[in-house]
């Protein structure tokens, strides 16, 4: 058994004999590991530290079944890549219906609640914000689509983009957007709190 074998197994006994405490050593030790091969399957960063947190909570909810076979570090970094993997089977199946939804109902694409929601009042220049700073042709198509109330026949005549071609773009661009307004407003509720 070499030295870090030795000095996971002797936390991995606290935490089974009730030391809750002790799993936070085993926490800091391998989360940037933890979190590092999960952003390689998610490729984003707020799934990323979401499936390295569910990955540790798992590993000290399934503990006891820990056997000692391997390393530690093994055995948590398969609980982190199946975490991820599962992440992404699941973005993709939600993705895939939301293209469909939006290419077969664009007019409907418009009830984007949290995007009306934050089009009125005070809020307003957070979205302005979060456009200025997606790429310029999103910016661009979400600033017709949604700012001006530009029809995609419309978008279609002044871009020479085919009307599917919008779709999936403002599809895109939407999502962009919300990861954007996520970001500002998390970092406002910061300076408050």
């Amino acid at each position: 058994m070499d030295m870090d074998k030795n000095a996971d197994q002797l936390y991995i006994d606290k935490v089974l004999q009730g030391d809750a405490n002790a799993f936070a050593f085993l926490i800091d030790r391998y989360k940037n590991m933890a979190y590092t091969l999960a952003i390689k399957i998610v490729k984003n960063h707020e799934d990323a530290e979401e499936v390295a947190q569910d990955s540790f909570l798992k590993a000290y909810q399934k503990m006891d079944s820990f056997q000692g076979k391997s390393k530690f570090s093994t055995w948590l970094y398969t609980i982190v890549y199946r975490n991820a993997i599962t992440k992404v089977r699941k973005k993709r199946v939600e993705t895939s219906d939301i293209d469909d939804y939006v290419i077969n109902n664009h007019t409907e694409g418009k009830d984007f609640p949290q995007l009306e929601a934050l089009k009125n009042g005070e809020q307003q220049k957070y979205v302005r914000q979060a456009i200025d700073n997606l790429p310029e042709k999103d910016a661009f198509l979400i600033t017709l689509y949604y700012m001006n109330d530009n029809t995609i026949e419309e978008i279609e005549q002044i871009t020479d983009l085919t009307q599917s071609n919008i779709k999936v773009k403002l599809f895109r661009a939407r999502k962009k957007l919300n990861t954007e307004l996520s970001l500002l407003l998390k970092d406002e509720l910061k300076t408050i709190l």
